[in-house]
């Protein structure tokens, strides 16, 4: 059995999104907090978190951007570029260690040093776009890392699969003219953001390399599983991804308080499995989660935890 890294730091604690925000820093404190209660924990590879240089963030962002971001949360603003995302003064530097925990845990699963990964990063990532910052996200943490494997450890075909409530807007216009990057979402659908219909599936060289599977307010278990099933996994299969990489946003659960999916905990590490079994085949077993939403304290550690037992179990 493969070793199972595990990204987790207090400076992601130090961004602060405002009051009564949804994405808050309790989050990480809850998750950390149950897989302390497991006997995986201390077998974890523990990662380091590093500060992402500029240069790989431009993969997916502008150069104006980056500086654009680190000005305006440098001169004190609340808000970044809409409504919903909250920042203080430590954000800017706060995202640019979200990034670099995710090229961390790329540079220690190359290496060798474990197979499976999970970044309990934050800011999340999957909403932001090129030019722009929205649904609580600053930098595109899993895009980032996406690039990053490709360019610095020459893998040829990463799938990412994002099972966040929300559609992954930011990564999927990353790559939506890419044949080396196949994009997986399912999502509460019509829902924030509002893309994400089936007839979004790439364009040019990447028509064909995105896959939207819209859920139904009230989707639960049964309708999750056929998903993965009937539709996933065998794109995967005939995508044979080099790496995959997991937008493991926990708010579809039923107790979430932001969306109206009804998932139980446990099928988070049923997800978690099938796609162990992929990688298994394809990936010399090799995924990486990202943290990206979930708004029950109770509900995101549970499932965190979930995920975690799968990645940790023979």
């Amino acid at each position: 059995m493969g070793k199972t890294a595990y990204c987790f730091d207090p400076i992601y604690l130090q961004h602060d999104s405002g009051w009564g925000h949804p994405e808050r820093a309790e989050r990480l404190i809850a998750i950390d907090t149950k897989l302390q209660s497991f006997d995986f924990y201390e077998g974890l590879v523990r990662i380091k978190p590093v500060r992402a240089d500029y240069s790989h963030i431009e993969r997916i962002h502008s150069r104006d951007y980056i500086l654009r971001v680190k000005h305006e949360i440098e001169s004190g603003i609340d808000y970044l570029d809409s409504m919903d995302t909250g920042v203080c003064k430590k954000s800017f530097d706060v995202a640019l260690y979200a990034v670099g925990g995710g090229l961390a845990m790329c540079d220690a699963i190359m290496r060798g040093d474990a197979v499976h990964g999970f970044c309990a990063v934050r800011p999340p990532g999957h909403h932001a776009e090129r030019d722009y910052a929205a649904g609580f996200c600053i930098f595109n943490n899993i895009a980032i890392a996406a690039r990053y494997l490709q360019y610095e450890h020459g893998i040829g075909r990463v799938a990412i699969v994002d099972w966040d409530v929300h559609h992954g807007n930011g990564t999927q216009h990353s790559f939506e003219s890419d044949d080396s990057v196949l994009y997986i979402s399912l999502h509460q659908y019509p829902y924030y953001p509002g893309s994400g219909s089936s007839r979004e599936r790439g364009r040019d060289a990447g028509e064909g390399y995105t896959l939207n599977i819209p859920m139904s307010p009230g989707s639960g278990d049964e309708d999750y599983r056929d998903a993965f099933d009937d539709k996933i996994v065998p794109v995967l299969d005939d995508f044979a991804p080099e790496f995959i990489l997991i937008s493991a946003g926990f708010d579809a659960h039923e107790a979430d308080p932001l969306a109206s999916i009804e998932l139980s905990t446990g099928m988070y590490h049923t997800f978690t499995k099938m796609l162990k079994d992929v990688a298994a085949r394809h990936s010399h077993s090799r995924i990486i989660a990202f943290l990206e939403g979930g708004y029950n304290l109770y509900a995101v550690a549970e499932s965190s935890a979930a995920m975690m037992r799968a990645f940790t179990e023979d």
